[in-house]
C-alpha cells in the first residue's frame, strides 16, 4: 500500500507536517516559550497532530484510489505560511496546508461524497483512542491524549464546514443526513474535550 505513496508526495506531506506541526506549537506555547518547552509540545504536537494530518489524508488517497482513481497530496506554500503565520499573531491556526489532488474521469456525487467523508471521519475515530489516553494515561500520556483529541476533533470540525473547497461541501453536496451526522459529532467532541473535567 505504501508503495503507492511516491517520493514527492511523501516530501510534501513531511513538509506539510512539519508546518502545521510548528503552528499548533506556536499556539500552545503563546504564554511563554522555554528551549525545554519548545522541544517537548513541539514534540507532542508532531504525534498528535502528525498522526491527525497525514492519516485524514491518506484516507481520501486511498478511498479514491479504491474509487479507480490516482490521488496525491499536494502542499500549498502560501497556505503554509499563512497557519504559522495566523499562529503566531493571532493565536489560532488555520490549517489548510494542501490539499489531496484526485486525477481521472469526474467523479459522480456518491463518490466525491464518500472520499470526503473519509478525512474528517479518520480524525473522528482517532479521538476515541486519544480519549482514552486522556482518561486513563496519566502525566504526560494524558496530556497527549488530551491534545490528539482535541486536535483531531478540529481537524474534523473544521474539514467539514460546507464552504469553499472543503470536505463539508461536498459531504453536503452527497447526502446531508450524513453530513448533520458528521458536523454535530465534531463539534460535540471538541466542545467536550473543553469541558471534560480530566482534560483540566
Amino acid at each position: 500500500m505504501l508503495e503507492r505513496i511516491p517520493p514527492r508526495e511523501w516530501r510534501d506531506l513531511g513538509i506539510a507536517w512539519f508546518a502545521i506541526t510548528l503552528a499548533f506549537t506556536v499556539v500552545f506555547l503563546r504564554s511563554g516559550v522555554t528551549p525545554g518547552a519548545f522541544i517537548l509540545v513541539f514534540g507532542v504536537s508532531a504525534v498528535t497532530v502528525g498522526v491527525g494530518f497525514i492519516l485524514h489524508e491518506l484516507a481520501h488517497k486511498f478511498t479514491a484510489i479504491r474509487y479507480g482513481y490516482w490521488a496525491e497530496f499536494r502542499k500549498d506554500n502560501l497556505m503554509l505560511l499563512v497557519a504559522v503565520a495566523f499562529a503566531a499573531l493571532v493565536g489560532v491556526v488555520f490549517a489548510a496546508p494542501g490539499a489531496t489532488m484526485i486525477y481521472g474521469t469526474t467523479l459522480s456525487r456518491r463518490e466525491n461524497g464518500l472520499i470526503s467523508v473519509a478525512g474528517p471521519a479518520t480524525n473522528l475515530l482517532l479521538t476515541l483512542p486519544f480519549i482514552g489516553l486522556a482518561v486513563a494515561g496519566g502525566g504526560l500520556l494524558s496530556v497527549i491524549g488530551m491534545i490528539g483529541w482535541k486536535v483531531n476533533a478540529m481537524l474534523a470540525s473544521f474539514n467539514l464546514l460546507p464552504v469553499g473547497g472543503l470536505d463539508g461541501k461536498k459531504v453536503l453536496g452527497w447526502n446531508a443526513v450524513a453530513f448533520v451526522l458528521l458536523i454535530v459529532a465534531a463539534f460535540g467532541l471538541l466542545g467536550l474535550s473543553y469541558i471534560a473535567p480530566f482534560t483540566a
